[in-house]
C-alpha cells in the first residue's frame, strides 16, 4: 500500500476537514479530562481534533491497532520520539531566522534548520529500514521514506545543504580594531604570540587575578556591529554569500508534505501510550479490544474509567475495576444500588471504552470485546436553566426526545439518574416509556437509576448493582456485579435526603 498518513488507511479516508470542537457527549463521560491529560505538553501539535474523529470502519481501526502495538516496542518508540525532537528543533530553528532583522542570519538559520531536517529524516529512514515493525502503516511509512531519501529532490538537497554548511564553515577572516574603527580583511596566518606572553609573564603572577574577559551576549540577533562585520566578510565572500541566498529562495518549500503530516499525527499515539504507560505502573491493565458489528454480544474484564484512575494514581489511591458482558439478547444494563457506590462511574466506563475502542487505541481492561457504534448519546442530569424559562422535567424531556430521534439500532445510549425531579411514580411512568423506545431501537446502552422497575422491562435490559461491605452498609466497595435490583437505592436516596441514614442517625444523636 502506498503511504498517506499514519492515522488513516488512505487519502480517500482522510477528512476534508478536522473537527473543532468535542463531541457533545466528552463532558458527561469526563472524555474532555481524558485528551486533557494525553495532550497535555503537545499544544503544538494541535492533537484534539484527532480525538474528535472517532472511526467507523473495523479495518481503519485495526491499522491503527497495529500501529500502536508496532509503538509499544520501546526502542522503536524512543527512536520516533527522537525524530519528533529533531523536527521540533527544525521548526524553533524557522521560527527564530523569522525574527531575525539581518537577511544573512535569517539565511544562515534557514540553512540549519534545513540541515536538521535532512538528519531527521536519514535518521527516521534508517531507523525504520532496521526496525522490526508488522503493521502495514510503519511498512508503507518505511518503502515511503526509503523512495524518497532515494529520490533526486531529496539527495541534491541535502548535497547542497552539506556544502554550503562545510563552505560557510570554512570562512576565515581577520578584524584590525583600532580607535573607533573595524576593519575586516582576508584571513592571513600570523605567529600566535599568546603563548609566549604567558611565559614571560608568569614570573610576576600573584595569586588569582581579576579576569578581565568580555562575556559575549547569548541571544540569537547580532547587534548591528556584528551585522556590520557580517556585511563585510560578506563583500570578501560574494560568489559563496550570493549561493547562499538562491539556495534559501530555491528551497523554501523543502519540507515534505507527508512527512511533516507523520511528525504530527504519530503524537497522537505517542501521547496516549504515554499514559497507558503511567496507568500501567499502578497496575491497571489495558488491551487492544475485538471490534464487533454483525452482533452485540460485548464485554470487558477489569475496566474502569480512565479519567478517574488518573486522578486516583497521582494521589495513589486505589482504583477499583469492573467486568460486564451481554450476551444473545441482551442490550442494555440498568444500574442501581446505593449513592456514591461507583454507579455513574460504572456508565462512563462503558461509555469511555466504547469512544476510545473507536479511536483505535487500547482501551482499559485485561480483556474486550466492543462494539462499533455510529453514534453515541449521553444524558446525564443538569442543572435547571432559568434562562430557558423550562421547568427541569421539561428540560429532561426535551433531551431525550432529541436522542431518541436521532439514535439506530446501531448507537450507543447512556442515560445517568433522570426524573429525580418529579414524583416516583411520574418517574416509573416516564422511565418505562423511554426504556420501551431504546429497548424497540434495539440500541447498546446503560440507565443508572433509583427506579428499580426498569430493570425487569424484558430479555434486553440486565440488571446490575452497587454493592457495599457485608454487615456495613455505609461502605462502599465500588464493585458493579449481576444481581436484581433489591428495592434499596429510591429508600436509601430518600433516607440520605432527609439525613437519615445510619451515618446521620449516629452524627445526630452524639450531639
Amino acid at each position: 500500500m502506498s503511504f498517506y498518513s499514519i492515522l488513516f488507511t488512505s487519502e480517500t479516508d482522510y477528512p476534508k476537514a478536522e473537527t473543532r470542537e468535542e463531541p457533545a457527549f466528552f463532558t458527561d463521560l469526563n472524555l474532555d479530562q481524558i485528551v486533557g491529560a494525553v495532550t497535555a505538553g503537545r499544544e503544538e501539535y494541535d492533537l484534539k481534533p484527532f480525538f474528535f474523529m472517532p472511526l467507523h470502519d473495523t479495518a481503519a481501526i485495526i491499522y491503527r491497532q497495529e500501529i500502536m502495538r508496532d509503538l509499544e516496542n520501546a526502542d522503536l518508540c524512543g527512536r520516533i520520539k527522537a525524530f519528533g525532537q529533531r523536527m521540533r528543533a527544525m521548526r524553533e530553528h524557522i521560527a527564530q531566522a523569522d525574527k531575525l532583522r539581518y537577511e544573512h542570519q535569517k539565511e544562515r538559520w534557514f540553512l540549519d534548520a534545513v540541515a536538521i531536517y535532512c538528519d531527521a529524516v536519514d535518521s527516521l529512514a534508517g531507523d525504520l529500514a532496521g526496525a522490526a515493525v508488522e503493521s502495514p502503516g510503519f511498512l508503507a511509512l518505511n518503502e515511503y521514506m526509503l523512495d524518497y531519501t532515494r529520490s533526486t529532490g531529496y539527495t541534491s538537497l541535502r548535497t547542497a545543504t552539506k556544502k554550503l554548511q562545510a563552505e560557510l564553515a570554512a570562512v576565515r577572516y581577520s578584524l584590525l580594531v583600532k580607535d573607533n574603527t573595524i576593519r575586516v580583511r582576508r584571513y592571513e596566518p600570523g605567529v600566535d604570540y599568546s603563548a609566549v606572553v604567558e611565559e614571560r609573564f608568569a614570573n610576576f603572577k600573584q595569586g588569582a587575578a581579576k579576569n578581565y574577559l568580555v562575556r559575549y551576549c547569548e541571544y540569537p540577533d547580532m547587534n548591528h556591529i556584528e551585522a556590520a562585520i557580517l556585511e563585510l566578510v560578506a563583500k570578501l565572500h560574494p560568489e559563496l554569500f550570493s549561493s547562499l541566498e538562491q539556495y534559501c529562495a530555491a528551497n523554501v518549500d523543502y519540507l515534505d508534505r507527508t512527512i511533516a503530516r507523520f511528525d504530527r499525527e504519530v503524537q497522537f499515539y505517542t501521547a496516549y501510550l504515554e499514559q497507558v504507560a503511567r496507568l500501567r505502573r499502578a497496575g491497571l491493565k489495558f488491551c487492544y479490544p475485538q471490534i464487533c458489528t454483525a452482533d452485540k454480544e460485548i464485554y470487558d474484564n477489569e475496566g474502569f474509567d480512565m479519567a478517574l484512575a488518573h486522578k486516583l494514581s497521582t494521589e495513589h489511591s486505589p482504583i477499583v475495576g469492573n467486568d460486564f458482558y451481554l450476551q444473545g439478547r441482551e442490550r442494555i444494563f440498568v444500574v442501581t444500588g446505593p449513592n456514591q457506590g461507583g454507579k455513574t462511574t460504572f456508565a462512563r466506563t462503558f461509555g469511555q471504552l466504547h469512544y476510545l475502542a473507536s479511536l483505535g487505541l487500547p482501551v482499559p481492561g485485561r480483556e474486550a470485546r466492543l462494539f462499533l457504534f455510529d453514534r453515541l448519546f449521553t444524558h446525564f442530569e443538569r442543572e435547571e436553566d432559568i434562562a430557558n424559562l423550562h421547568g427541569k422535567l421539561q428540560d429532561e424531556l426535551v433531551r431525550i426526545r432529541g436522542i431518541l430521534g436521532q439514535a439506530t439500532a446501531d448507537s450507543i445510549i447512556i442515560i445517568n439518574e433522570i426524573f429525580t425531579s418529579t414524583t416516583l411514580g411520574d418517574a416509573v411512568l416516564l422511565g418505562k416509556r423511554i426504556m420501551e423506545k431504546i429497548i424497540a431501537l434495539d440500541s447498546l446502552g446503560v440507565c443508572v437509576t433509583f427506579i428499580d422497575e426498569l430493570a425487569t422491562l424484558g430479555e434486553k435490559t440486565v440488571s446490575v448493582a452497587s454493592t457495599v461491605v457485608p454487615g456495613n452498609p455505609a461502605e462502599r466497595t465500588y464493585k458493579i456485579v449481576r444481581r436484581p435490583a433489591d428495592g434499596l437505592a429510591h429508600a436509601i436516596s430518600v433516607a440520605e435526603k432527609y439525613r437519615l441514614t445510619y451515618g446521620c442517625l449516629k452524627e445526630r444523636m452524639r450531639t
